[in-house]
């Protein structure tokens, strides 16, 4: 059976560091950057490359700056 890697991308700039994405991250892929971005926040980033894309961190966030994507590694 293959397995399904994942990877977000963040709009940095849209992003107010509610960090309710870190929370539900099953396998804890995502932090908050040290930089901020142009309104004055942390970001949220991926922190190591264990996504899985479950799709978790982008339903939940409130301002739909998170995408999920998935791609089966053989």
């Amino acid at each position: 059976m293959a397995k399904v890697k994942g990877e977000i991308v963040v709009d940095k700039d849209r992003c107010k560091g509610c960090e309710i994405c870190t929370t539900v991250c099953p396998v804890n892929s995502i932090g908050m950057s040290n930089d901020l971005n142009n309104k004055g926040y942390r970001y949220a980033v991926t922190i190591n490359g264990d996504c899985t894309g479950c799709t978790n961190c982008g339903v939940v966030c409130p301002d739909g700056v998170i995408s999920v994507y998935r791609a089966k590694v053989e």
